[in-house]
């Protein structure tokens, strides 16, 4: 006995080889396509490294037993995160439609998980760029000797450090009332604070003079934005080894904790960083692929 799920008109939504081979030729001028394989793959890369894989691997594997942590990450990184990133791949590239059209092909009961990953990726894309807003405020105020964050300021008669600045940290001090100007209270909002708005309306005019013609100016912009951030990562890692006790960090990080094996939350953690790694199921790699010819 089958167990058949119903499925109105899938032979209609989902074209046959043949089929797909004809609508590219006849909507060639009207959907663009990668200049080349280079931009598609670096627009790939560029799309899952981020701020969130940068902090979030070093802190899992400190807080998993260090080593401990690497054999689930890499036992799911095989098993879950390679078919599902190779999933995403073929169904962009073969129905050549955007997250929420592949799942409405596919079924239209799915509808939902298209437009669900599409809200996933605006409030990413949100917080991102709020981030880059905050990078773009540090890096206009590191053109300063002495760095503003590197003392605590005077007081207002100018007679010795502000006392708050002295109970918490210089770096703490200038992030929540320098550049955030937090304030005191849960119900009082505060104000705007301009400098950050203003860099925030920079970091989306990027955004948007990157992405004004599509892929056509986006695929060229990431053969910045997709290996700049491998050299900084670079950098980091000749200063990081360069520091005292660099070589206990990377001996606690390839030695196992074997008890954390038996940790369900160890394989828990690993399973999400598979996701956030790939950037899996927020449905950009689906957009991506799309662009690609039918093959």
């Amino acid at each position: 006995m089958r167990l058949v799920l119903p499925n109105p008109g899938l032979e209609l939504r989902i074209h046959s080889y043949e089929d797909l081979e004809r609508m590219e030729k006849e909507e060639t001028g009207d959907r663009p396509k990668w200049d080349n394989k280079a931009q598609y793959i670096l627009t790939c890369v560029g799309f899952c490294i981020g701020i969130g894989n940068v902090w979030r691997f070093p802190y899992l594997c400190q807080s998993h037993g260090g080593g401990a942590f690497l054999i689930p990450y890499l036992i799911l990184l095989v098993l879950e995160g390679m078919p599902l990133l190779l999933l995403e791949f073929a169904i962009g590239q073969r129905l050549r439609k955007g997250s929420v059209g592949v799942w409405r092909a596919i079924s239209p009961y799915l509808t939902g998980i298209g437009v669900a990953s599409m809200l996933v990726s605006l409030l990413i894309g949100l917080y991102y760029n709020t981030l880059i807003a905050w990078i773009m405020w540090y890096l206009f105020n590191s053109f300063q000797d002495p760095l503003p964050w590197s003392q605590c300021p005077l007081n207002d008669n100018k007679t010795g450090f502000i006392s708050e600045c002295q109970r918490s940290s210089t770096v703490d001090f200038y992030f929540y009332r320098v550049t955030l100007n937090s304030s005191t209270s849960i119900s009082d909002s505060g104000g705007l604070q301009w400098p950050v708005v203003v860099c925030l309306l920079a970091a989306w005019t990027l955004i948007c003079i990157a992405y004004i013609r599509g892929i056509g100016t986006s695929g060229k912009a990431v053969y910045v934005t997709a290996i700049l951030p491998y050299i900084v990562l670079a950098i980091f890692l000749i200063r990081g080894l360069t520091l005292k006790g660099s070589l206990s960090g990377i001996k606690f990080l390839f030695t196992p904790d074997v008890e954390e094996l038996s940790n369900p939350t160890t394989w828990l953690d690993a399973g999400a960083q598979v996701f956030y790694a790939f950037s899996i199921a927020w449905g950009g790699l689906i957009s991506f692929s799309s662009y690609n010819p039918v093959q």
